[in-house]
């Protein structure tokens, strides 16, 4: 280990999912990281790329602690800070709003840190998730993030072969060419979306490159995480057995 070689530890533990970076950073405070056995005080301090870093018990159970929740976010609210005067979607999250017998009790804690992982649009309804753990927030929305969304989509308009075939592949957006995704007919009214990015408004531009407006928007799965029947409105806490 030094300070002038090497990658920031902070860093590392970040790209291998054992937290975020502000949290790596608190860990180190703290005396809670170590590396190749070793243990790491000084923020900014660097590693060799394979070095073998690991967290100290006490870390480990902060993690355990950290909530995940999953809202099925009505429209008109926000998926992240106020706006216009619309209120954020964490402002759902409530012990009234808890989803009934769901596997955990909700705790004023639990909000605290609480933050999207992600977004969907004010006009769009659907599985949003909400977590304090930021291993789960840079899985979902990191820069390498490849877990599928999916969304049911209805639209007004003709839809012919070549448009369907450029919603899948072929359309750009802002100059910037998206990736491949899946669609297709889910009935004669919706598409199913699945996109692995999430670019804002993404669904709603699409559409409209190919002569289609969007009347309704539901993204119904996150990764291996489905919405399911969980009303409008409330939200639970993702299940130990889950994961995206």
């Amino acid at each position: 280990m030094n300070d002038t070689q090497g990658i920031r530890i902070s860093k590392l533990m970040a790209e291998r999912g054992l937290c975020s970076r502000r949290e790596a950073d608190g860990y180190i405070e703290r005396g809670l990281v170590f590396v190749n056995g070793q243990r790491v005080t000084q923020l900014g301090t660097r590693a060799e790329a394979d070095a073998v870093i690991s967290l100290a018990p006490e870390a480990k159970a902060t993690q355990a602690r950290q909530a995940t929740i999953l809202l099925h976010k009505p429209m008109s609210y926000v998926s992240g800070q106020a706006e216009d005067g619309h209120l954020p979607a964490v402002t759902l999250i409530s012990a009234k709003t808890q989803a009934a017998g769901d596997h955990q009790r909700f705790q004023p804690a639990h909000l605290k840190g609480l933050a999207p992982a992600g977004r969907l649009d004010i006009d769009s309804t659907g599985l949003l998730v909400l977590t304090q753990d930021g291993r789960v927030a840079r899985q979902l929305i990191g820069d390498d993030s490849d877990v599928e969304k999916e969304y049911l989509v209805r639209v007004d308009g003709q839809l012919d072969a070549k448009g369907l075939a450029l919603l899948n592949h072929g359309l750009e957006l802002d100059g910037k060419k998206l990736r491949p995704a899946q669609v297709a007919w889910a009935n004669p009214e919706q598409l199913r979306f699945v996109l692995k990015e999430g670019r804002k408004r993404q669904i709603r531009r699409m559409c409209e490159l190919v002569g289609l407006k969007v009347t309704g928007l539901k993204r119904v799965r996150i990764g291996r995480v489905r919405l399911g029947d969980l009303p409008v409105g409330q939200w639970r806490f993702l299940r130990p057995n889950e994961n995206f």
